[in-house]
């Protein structure tokens, strides 16, 4: 399944996996959210309420998408977090993994916070 995310200023394709809570994101779809930034993640409430997956992490790759459920909201890193340690991708609590972005992680540096972001399934 392929998801498009759009903000004023760029969009990114992602691929997810066929999870649990990427199925109840999906029936979600589409969404329009406010962005909000933690050093380099972006991440935006969904409106969606999932528990916890066994599977979930708390340090991820750059360009991972997750879903933290902590706050019903999309979680998407491309670099450090105020609480990372070096280089790595440190989520603010575990979050469950849905996919990876297709595109270059980076190109989320151009979120603002408070810029409205939409998510919508691509269509095959």
């Amino acid at each position: 399944m392929q998801i498009r995310i759009s903000w004023p200023s760029g969009h990114l394709t992602a691929t997810l996996d066929d999870t649990p809570t990427a199925q109840a994101l999906a029936k979600a779809l589409p969404l329009v959210s406010t962005a909000h930034t933690w050093g380099q993640e972006v991440y935006f409430d969904t409106g969606v309420s999932v528990p916890r997956e066994t599977s979930a992490r708390q340090v991820v790759e750059p360009g991972t998408v997750a879903f933290w459920t902590d706050g019903d909201a999309l979680a998407l890193p491309y670099g450090p977090t105020p609480i990372s340690r070096g280089d790595e991708c440190r989520l603010a609590s575990p979050c469950n993994v849905l996919g990876r972005l297709d595109d270059e992680p980076g190109h989320l540096a151009t979120v603002r916070d408070g810029d409205p972001v939409r998510v919508e399934l691509v269509e095959n």
